[in-house]
This record gives structure tokens, sequence and C-alpha cells, in this order.
């Protein structure tokens, strides 16, 4: 069985979900994004999903705050992109230049950075959906992890149009466009056995 339910792609002629009903939503464990005004949910990430996390999470957090750059927030942590896109990115990087868009309870508006872990069930919602909407909101840079295949793509956006940057693999360093001077061992976030 799949672990995102979605309505994507089908077309309906209900209203579009709001941030309204997104607050109105239960608070039962289960991931819940608003996607174009259709609700997309998954379950709690897998224990490889959240390993990788927690160790990117470390080395970005590490790396940003010694050059104090920005800030990190991890998921769960709500980006209201517009009423009708509302979403929980794996991690997001907002620059100092960007804090703007930061309040007590969430982001309001396009982080710098948007990571996200995908599975095999996420990867269309990753790499179709969410990537068109970051795309059109000015999201500057997306990373795709991709745990199976221990790669992480990078796309860069360049006229609200996102084009891959990178595609790194184990033994290839990976370096951001993006997050000055930032160059990331690919073992240190699969294997845990390396340092950025």
């Amino acid at each position: 069985m799949s672990d995102v339910f979605t309505a994507f792609p089908e077309k309906t002629t209900r209203d579009p979900l709001t941030y309204k009903h997104y607050l109105a939503f239960p608070n039962d464990g289960i991931k819940k994004e608003i996607i174009e005004g259709d609700l997309c949910m998954s379950p709690a990430p897998s224990l490889k999903h959240q390993t990788i996390l927690k160790r990117l999470a470390h080395l970005l957090d590490d790396y940003v705050h010694q050059k104090q750059l920005c800030e990190i927030f991890i998921a769960p942590c709500d980006v209201i992109l517009s009423d009708i896109n509302v979403v929980q990115p794996d991690i997001v990087f907002i620059s100092r230049e960007n804090y703007s868009i930061l309040n007590e309870l969430n982001v309001q508006g396009a982080p710098d950075v948007v990571f996200e872990i995908s599975s095999p069930s996420s990867r269309e919602t990753d790499l179709i959906f969410k990537k068109r909407i970051y795309e059109r909101f000015g999201v500057k840079e997306y990373w795709i992890v991709d745990p199976e295949a221990e790669a992480i793509e990078i796309f860069q956006n360049k006229e609200n149009q996102f084009q891959l940057l990178a595609k790194a693999v184990p033994q290839q360093p990976l370096v951001s466009q993006l997050i000055e001077g930032l160059e990331l061992d690919l073992a240190a976030i699969f294997s845990g056995q390396a340092t950025a």
C-alpha cells in the first residue's frame, strides 16, 4: 500500500482546500499538506528517512550557525506559500536577508532552500507537484534526497524554472551554489561515517 494519499492529479468541482481548513485538520500523526487546494497525506516517515533527516539537519545546522548564515528548520514546520499551498518540507533554509517571512508559528513565504527526502511512493509528489509550486513561488534551490540511490539532486531556480544543478553520488562531495562554502560528504548523510 502506498504511503502517500492524495487527490492528484484529478480535477474536482469542489472549492479548493485552504489554510483555514488546514488548521482544522486533526493532529493524528499523519502528515498533511495542501498542494494547489488538494489534500496530500502521508504517515510517519520510515526510520531510514528519519536517520537521514537527522544527519543532514545536524550537518547543515552546525555549518550555517558556525558561519552565521541563516536559520534551519526541520519538519514538522508549516510553510505557507499561499492560501491553497501549505507544505511541510523536511528541512528549510532561511537566509538572514529573508527573515521577514518568519513569525512565531510558521514560515510565510518561499524559503531560500527546500530539502525533501523522497521515498518511492512520494517521489512523484516531490519531483512534480511540490517541485512545480516551489519553482513558481520562488524557492531558489530545491534538494531532493534519494535514500535508495544514496544520491542528492539539486535544482536551481532560474527565471521561475528549476534546472538541475548537480546530482551527487557517494565519493563525490556536494557543493551548494546558494549556501556559501558548503560542501557535504554524502557518506556523512547516508552512512554517518564521515563529516562535512
